[in-house]
This record gives structure tokens, C-alpha cells and sequence, in this order.
């Protein structure tokens, strides 16, 4: 009964031993996807916002001048006919595109015309109306229209609200018959959008905590299974050996879920956010009939399919199967041609016949080789890489070196997340007994790793 009680307890700590830094991991995770998720959504506000009042300048300009023409086609009909304004006034009048959006007639002394929604102001002047920041609403429409024309930002009366709010007016000026002509739009579609932005934001960071949830609790039932599996078929011979293969394995998968979690944080949650929102964006703009909506479309597009080539990429990158079809040298050669077709880098390869060495010594040099060339690519700016593969009797080694711009390697190391491909590029290394060293000032970075030559012998 104690060998047996000792067993079980063995085994219940290496299940947990499994259990909680996946927990610890999949917490983080949901931490840093909600974080970077508001990062973006304030940003895609931001980048929205000129976007949004500038569609709202060319609606308003786009009224006042349908407006203007209806106007000018009544004057030249009529000419100096003494009921011409009144029929032009009116005309204006029924232009009405809305409860809050409609037609408004000042002369140059702020004496109101007409006004659809305040009849009773109309014949009055109200040059020294003030809102309620202070502004002189009507000098300045007037002043706006005496100038060319143009835009002015003001509080006023929502009609179908009752309270005052922002409202973004365009005037022209009717020289026929001396009047300031205009019309606004009241500014809650900025809102609107921005509440919008964030939902969806909200929605993806919910979906994305579902799917990750849904991934621990598959993992924690494997987790289990296997407990359960060992405590039917484990001996006593085979404890030992055992303990150190789960130990081995949950380093080796949580290093590999932190790996993919990034890639998928990084790439594509982000990714599929941005592809959402830029549908969103057509799909108003459709609604509104603006003829931005094919080029937003277009952004969508090539979102989806630099989507489609991250997904394949992080598909092959989680098992290099070129080790087991070409080798360590051919693996290479072709992994430094791709990179160079993909990115546009000039990458010169120099790479060296290596014989038959262990499974684990290649795929550490070739996972190296990969991360540098991400590395690379995503954040040194070079215009030229040069990869050497050399073997010999100090054992197998591994040089990159770039033109980039270079980067602090102390400081790098020292942030968990940017460090993080550093970190495992060494561990990987130091793990088989080779060295890693990594060498970096503006215009040259390089990388070296080196293997002895007693971790290649083959058993």
C-alpha cells in the first residue's frame, strides 16, 4: 500500500507539473490578447476618424451644391421675377433629406429666411445668436460664405432629441439674391462608428478567449488521459524513465504553445480583426454608396490573402519536413532561396555537405536558421543576408549575418516577449552542448552557433 500510495502521488504531481504551467500560459495569453486588442481598436479609431469626417464634408458639400444648382436653375428660368426668392425659398424647403438634416437661408445682415425646423425665427435676425460654448453661430456662417464657402463646427438644437449638440455646418452664398445658404450634419455617426470598433473588438477578444479556453481543456484532458494511461500500464522498472520523458515533454509543448500562441497573436487575431473591420468599413460604405467601397474591398483582400500565406507559413513551421526529405544542407539552401523570393532580401548561401548526423542536432541548426531569417524579415530592415553552414572537425556550425539596422541585444533579451526567439535560438543550442552568440551594431548583426562535433556522432 506505501509503494502503491507513492506511486499515485508520483503520478498526481506530474500531472500537475503539466496541468498548471499550462494554465499559467493559457491565463497570459488571454491576458495579451485583450490588451493588444484595445491597442488596436484605439488605433483603428484613430486611423477612422478623418476617414469618417471627411466622407461627412463631401455629404454636406454634396447637398448644399444640389441645393445651389436648384437655385441657380430657378433664377435663370424666372429672372428678376419679385416672387422668384419666395418660390426659391421654398423649393429649399422641401428639400428635406431627414429629421435633423435640412435647408437653412440667412441673409448677409444673420437675418433668417427660412428655417424648416424653427419657423419662428424666420424674418428675424439673429446675428448675435451665440451657442452655448460662446461661438457666433451665424457670423460665422456668414463670414464662411462671404469667404467662398466652407465648413463651421457649432452647437445647436438637435430637432429630434431636443439637446444641443455638436453639428458640422457647410454654407455657400447665393450672390443672386444675397444669402448664405447651407445645411449640417450632426457628428454622433463618430461615435457610432467608435462604439461599433469597439464591439467588435470585444466580440473577437471573446472568441479568441473561447477558442483558447477550448484548447487548455483538450490539453488538460490529454494531460489526464495520460495519467490515467500510466497509472494502468506504468511498472515500477519504468518510473525513472518515465518522470524524465514528461518532464522533457512539457518543456518541449509549452515551448511549442508559446511559439504558436505568438504567431497567432501576432499575426492572425490581429490579422483577422483588421480583415473584419475593413468588411465592416465596405459594407458601409456600400450602404452609403461610396465609391471607396471597391478600393476597401481591395484592402480586404490582399488582408486575406497575406492571412493565407501566414497560416500556410505557421503550418510548415511546426515541423521543418524538408530535415526528413532533403536533409540539413538542402533544408537550408532551399529555406534561405524561399526567404529570399518571399521577402526581396539578396541572400547568399554558402552552405556545406554535412553526412548523416542525429535528428536533434539538425532540427535544432535548422530551427535557429528559421528563427533568424523571421527575425530578420520582420524586423532588421537589410537590404542583404549572408548564411553559412560549415562542417569539419570542430563540429557543425551556423553563421547569418545582415546589413539591418541592428538592434540592443542586452536590452532584447532582458523583454520576455521580444526576447522570446532569442531565448529559445540559445536554449536550443546550449541544450545539445553547442554555443550561441549573437553580435549586433547598425549595419551588421551577426548569429552565430556552433555545435561540437561529439553531439554529431550517430548512435
Amino acid at each position: 500500500m506505501g509503494e502503491l500510495r507513492f506511486r499515485l502521488h508520483l503520478r498526481a504531481m506530474v500531472l500537475l507539473l503539466a496541468a498548471v504551467p499550462l494554465v499559467l500560459a493559457i491565463a497570459a495569453v488571454v491576458w495579451v490578447v485583450r490588451q493588444q486588442s484595445d491597442q488596436l481598436a484605439q488605433a483603428q479609431i484613430a486611423a477612422m476618424q478623418p476617414i469618417l469626417l471627411q466622407a461627412q464634408k463631401d455629404e454636406l458639400q454634396h447637398f448644399v451644391q444640389t441645393g445651389r444648382r436648384a437655385v441657380s436653375r430657378l433664377y435663370q428660368q424666372t429672372g428678376h421675377d419679385p416672387q422668384a426668392p419666395q418660390q426659391a425659398l421654398e423649393l429649399l424647403r422641401r428639400m428635406d433629406f431627414g429629421n435633423d438634416n435640412y435647408f437653412f437661408v440667412y441673409d448677409l445682415q444673420g437675418k433668417s429666411l427660412m428655417h424648416p425646423r424653427l419657423p419662428e425665427l424666420e424674418g428675424h435676425s439673429q446675428w448675435d445668436l451665440r451657442d452655448s460654448a460662446g461661438a457666433p453661430v451665424i457670423q460665422q456662417l456668414v463670414q464662411r460664405a462671404q469667404a467662398g464657402g466652407g465648413f463651421v463646427d457649432y452647437m445647436w438644437n438637435r430637432p429630434s432629441t431636443g439637446r444641443n449638440e455638436h453639428k458640422l455646418g457647410y454654407v455657400e452664398l447665393v450672390p443672386e439674391w444675397g444669402w448664405v445658404m447651407g445645411t449640417g450634419l450632426y457628428l454622433d455617426h463618430l461615435q457610432e462608428t467608435q462604439a461599433l470598433i469597439t464591439r467588435s473588438t470585444a466580440a473577437a477578444v471573446r472568441q479568441t478567449r473561447q477558442q483558447i479556453l477550448w484548447i487548455a481543456s483538450a490539453a488538460l484532458l490529454l494531460v489526464a488521459a495520460g495519467g490515467l494511461a500510466l497509472n494502468i500500464y506504468e511498472q515500477r522498472a519504468a518510473d525513472a524513465k518515465l518522470r524524465a520523458m514528461a518532464q522533457k515533454v512539457v518543456h518541449s509543448q509549452e515551448d511549442e504553445r508559446s511559439r504558436v500562441a505568438r504567431e497567432l497573436h501576432d499575426g492572425i487575431s490581429q490579422q483577422l480583426v483588421s480583415v473584419k473591420f475593413v468588411a465592416e468599413s465596405a459594407l458601409l460604405q456600400l450602404e452609403r454608396g461610396n465609391a471607396d467601397a471597391p478600393g476597401t474591398l481591395r484592402q480586404g483582400i490582399a488582408l486575406l490573402q497575406g492571412l493565407v500565406r501566414d497560416v500556410r507559413r505557421i503550418s510548415h513551421d511546426l515541423r521543418p519536413t524538408l530535415l526528413d526529405d532533403v536533409g540539413l544542407a538542402s533544408a537550408l539552401a532551399q529555406t534561405a532561396r524561399e526567404f529570399g523570393e518571399r521577402s526581396g532580401i539578396q541572400v547568399e548561401a554558402q552552405v556545406a555537405d554535412v553526412p548523416p548526423i542525429p535528428e536533434a542536432a539538425a532540427t535544432a541548426m535548422f530551427r535557429v536558421a528559421q528563427e533568424a531569417l523571421g527575425n530578420i524579415e520582420k524586423h532588421a530592415g537589410a537590404q542583404h543576408v549572408q548564411l553559412q553552414l560549415s562542417y569539419g572537425a570542430a563540429g557543425l556550425g551556423l553563421q547569418l549575418r545582415d546589413d539591418g539596422a541592428g538592434f540592443d541585444v542586452a536590452a532584447t533579451l532582458r523583454q520576455a516577449r521580444s526576447g522570446l526567439g532569442l531565448t529559445n535560438m540559445r536554449e536550443r543550442i546550449e541544450m545539445l552542448g553547442g554555443t550561441f552568440n549573437l553580435a549586433s551594431a547598425p549595419g551588421a548583426t551577426v548569429l552565430t552557433a556552433q555545435l561540437p562535433a561529439a553531439v554529431l556522432k550517430m548512435d
